[in-house]
């Protein structure tokens, strides 16, 4: 006789609500019931004349509580009670009550709103918050305000707001909470080691309370890898205990093996993923061990892929991990982490739609009908960035117009039960007869560990068909009823492509990846992002690949699913992707601009050669934007300095840039460089100058000083020091006031007569009356044959020697 649960006590308000209100939220702790207890209890009611549908978050989940339900009445599944996964399906004419994955329900709901035959949906643990939970919610609600005001719902988790959730239901809708089946519960704080792996310090978690408690172990892990690993030193250290793993790629006779008590009464270790939190029941278990991670899928908009992060568990996770060591008994949980750190942990994980690709949710409401997601009703609406970055793919893709509405094409890969680059890969070899073979490669994306756990996915589908388990051969049937369905959508051509992963290849063209270096380790996407392989994997001697999954960030993301690609074939298969234009770089090391005609997909370029006839306006606007780089050092020294003195705005630098392609455009039209004289420059850049201000350039800043002794000096205009000219102190003999460049005293920096610097004076009369006769002394010494009068400036200026000046 089974015993009675704590939900039974609700069991009256919930019919009541159901009758009056049609919906309800149900709160009830973990082991009342509610998952097996509330639907069987519902099938009798009078308005519930067709099924009750119960969703889970998962597929253990969902076949475990169909299983256990049949259990209950005497009966096997799919007879009143039926399960629908996706790997495993029992339902039949009797079936009352069918459990199905949230997924599943999301489908048939876009299929046909009204659901006809449908009397119910109970949508079991809420608070995970995935995406197909809350998009089949919005959707379930649209169907109930609309088409089946009769269709009832029930809300039901452990640990969710149940207000938010009974005012999303509407006004009407009852809060029904029910007590748990109260067993003590003892929390132990072990405390965390930084230096030890995660798996590892759970495995000694494990060993202490295998040492101090009673009772099956039930460990949490983040990952299937971490889980194998402790696997191992368990078996090392514990070779006569079942040490069982439950997670989603184990078979589901070993998943029912680690739900139930061990036949021969031996005590059990269960190794568990986030799989564990919720809906499941594993008998015997009284001790928990939490290693506080989880691990999540999460989509990088940068990217372009979903990968999976690892977080701390929030403190709704943790409650409800420890809750399943008090199921059935008093029980104890450890926990890896410190007392004092739990409250510093989120409180609940962040819903799936804030996290995830919005891409088939998207696909999803516009086959709905539903072109803005916020005509429906959310517990948090879909984030406005990732609904523009899904709506750009699935245009990208013809499967959404310019106005956000579904498209012919849009609407043969929504009736695929799969993501949108998954179904339009599929239907692209269906047309050719290669359904199954693509069909097979995109089950083992989504199904790790069948065929095994390498990147390969061709030499995974190689292995996989030669295994022969229960989940093998459900994931074989599986592929087959993808092909059937994309088979019945599409005409089928008479052309053959050998090789299933150039039709990935063309549903995700972005992804298409060539190798970057002779270790195949890094790589370049045709949308442009570097990612990395394993140089010890197969693929690391492909040229092609396409991408299948990638983990990590945007740069650099690990390649953990790919396909080898023939390069002859990327060609063939991708024409209408590949684009051939001509390519204007600058070549530094040459310091020149070249042409070259690519042939490119995306970012990737096939191949390179020279333009024999390029753009010329694209040759020239890279030579103008170099140019522009070093203007200073193509103009003569002082120029810019020149204008800027004489304050012709027209010479600015600032100025000379913004008319480039007046002056500067003409002159290198037609070369592939700028090596030309610098006077070139500065001549096209003073045609910028009318009459008036070339006069005022040259009035208010003269390019040349000219001496008493008519010899001529150029004047340079850059330097701190500017104005200054470099001029032989006997060419100044006579002048007795300092010459000026407008209201600026000019820098006169003398030299002797072999060129040597004297002294430098902004003070020409005072030079002469005071150091001059210190420096004329010691240039006497120096120069004995040259004049050095005591007064200068009464002199006559000359360059010649003594002699020379006398007989002159």
């Amino acid at each position: 006789m089974s015993p009675v649960l704590p939900i039974q006590s609700v069991i009256p308000e919930i019919r009541s609500a159901l009758a009056n209100a049609g919906a309800a939220v149900l709160i009830a702790p973990p082991g009342a019931g509610k998952t097996t207890s509330v639907a069987p209890a519902l099938i009798g009611e009078d308005w519930c004349s067709g099924q009750i549908i119960i969703t889970s978050p998962r597929r253990v989940a969902a076949r475990a509580a169909a299983e256990r339900m049949a259990e209950t009445l005497g009966e096997k599944p799919g007879e009143t009670v039926g399960f629908m996964t996706r790997l495993d399906t029992r339902v039949s004419g009797k079936t009352r009550i069918l459990v199905m994955t949230e997924a599943i329900l999301v489908n048939r709901l876009v299929e046909d709103p009204e659901l006809p035959g449908v009397s119910a949906i109970l949508f079991d643990e809420a608070h995970e918050r995935h995406l197909d939970s809350d998009l089949g919610l919005a959707l379930a609600l649209e169907t109930r305000s609309v088409l089946r005001e009769d269709l009832r719902a029930v809300i039901m988790s452990a640990t969710i707001d149940g207000a938010r959730f009974s005012r999303l239901l509407g006004d009407d809708a009852p809060l029904i909470e029910s007590e748990g089946r109260s067993f003590p519960l003892e929390t132990k704080w072990l405390g965390s080691n930084p230096e030890q792996s995660i798996e590892d310090q759970v495995v000694g978690g494990v060993m202490t309370a295998w040492r101090d408690e009673d009772g099956d172990i039930l460990a949490f892990l983040p990952g299937v890898r971490e889980i194998e690993r402790a696997k191992e030193r368990l078996l090392a250290r514990l070779p006569d205990t079942p040490v069982l793993p439950l997670h989603g790629q184990v078979e589901p006779p070993a998943q029912r093996a680690a739900i139930r008590r061990d036949p021969e009464g031996r005590r059990r270790i269960v190794l568990a993923t986030a799989i564990a939190e919720t809906s499941l029941t594993l008998d015997g278990v009284s001790v928990v061990v939490d290693g506080g991670l989880s691990r999540h899928a999460e989509f990088d908009r940068a990217a372009g892929t979903t990968h999976l992060v690892t977080h701390r568990a929030s403190q709704a996770a943790a409650t409800q991990r420890a809750g399943r060591a008090a199921r059935q008994s008093a029980g104890v949980a450890y926990r890896l982490w410190e007392e004092g750190g739990h409250g510093g942990r989120p409180e609940f994980a962040p819903p799936e739609i804030e996290t995830a690709d919005l891409a088939p949710l998207l696909l999803k409401l516009a086959k709905w009908g539903a072109v803005e997601p916020a005509s429906l009703a959310w517990l948090d609406a879909p984030p406005e960035a990732s609904v523009a970055t899904a709506r750009k793919t699935l245009r990208a893709m013809g499967a959404l117009d310019e106005s956000n509405r579904i498209t012919a094409w849009g609407n043969q890969i929504s009736q695929l039960p799969l993501d949108p680059a998954s179904a339009a890969a599929l239907l692209f070899g269906a047309r050719e007869g290669q359904g199954e073979a693509v069909a097979e490669l995109i089950v083992l994306m989504q199904e790790r560990g069948l065929g095994g756990q390498n990147e390969d996915l061709l030499d995974r589908r190689s292995r996989w068909k030669g295994e022969r388990g229960k989940r093998a051969e459900a994931a074989r049937k599986l592929a087959q009823r993808w092909a059937v369905q994309a088979s019945k959508l599409v005409a089928q051509d008479n052309d053959q492509v050998s090789d299933p992963a150039l039709y990935l290849a063309l549903a995700r063209p972005d992804f298409v990846a060539k190798k970057r270096g002779a270790s195949g380790e890094d790589w370049l996407s045709a949308g442009g992002r570097g990612f990395r392989l394993d140089p010890s994997s197969p693929l690391a001697r492909a040229d092609w690949i396409v991408i299948a999954d990638a983990q990590g960030q945007a740069k650099g993301a690990r390649i953990t699913s790919a396909a080898e690609l023939n390069p002859r074939d990327v060609e063939d298969a991708l024409q209408k992707q590949i684009e051939k234009r001509s390519i204007v770089r600058w070549n530094e090391r040459e310091n020149r601009a070249e042409a070259r005609l690519e042939k490119r997909l995306g970012a990737i370029a096939i191949s390179s050669g020279p333009d024999p006839d390029p753009d010329s306006t694209s040759i020239v606007d890279i030579l103008v934007e170099k140019a522009l780089e070093k203007l200073g050092a193509l103009l003569p020294d002082g120029f810019l300095q020149r204008a800027t003195f004489a304050g012709i705005d027209a010479l600015s630098e600032a100025s000379l840039v913004e008319s480039a392609d007046i002056w500067l455009a003409p002159l290198i039209e037609g070369r592939r460089d700028f090596d030309l004289p610098q006077h070139r420059f500065s001549e096209a850049a003073l045609n910028l100058l009318d009459w008036n201000d070339r006069q005022a350039l040259d009035s208010r800043a003269p390019l040349k000083f000219t001496s008493p002794a008519e010899t001529r000096h150029d004047i340079d205009y850059a330097g701190d020091d500017a104005p200054n000219v470099e001029v032989r102190v006997q060419a100044l003999f006579g002048l007795d006031s300092h010459p000026m460049i407008g209201n600026t005293p000019l820098l006169l920096k003398l030299t002797s007569p072999a060129g040597r610097p004297i002294q430098s004076t902004r003070d020409l009369p005072g030079f002469w009356r005071g150091s001059w006769s210190d420096v004329a002394k010691e240039m006497k010494g120096r120069y004995p044959k040259h004049r050095w009068p005591e007064q200068p400036w009464a002199e006559k200026p000359s360059l010649k020697t003594k002699n020379a000046f006398n007989r002159s």
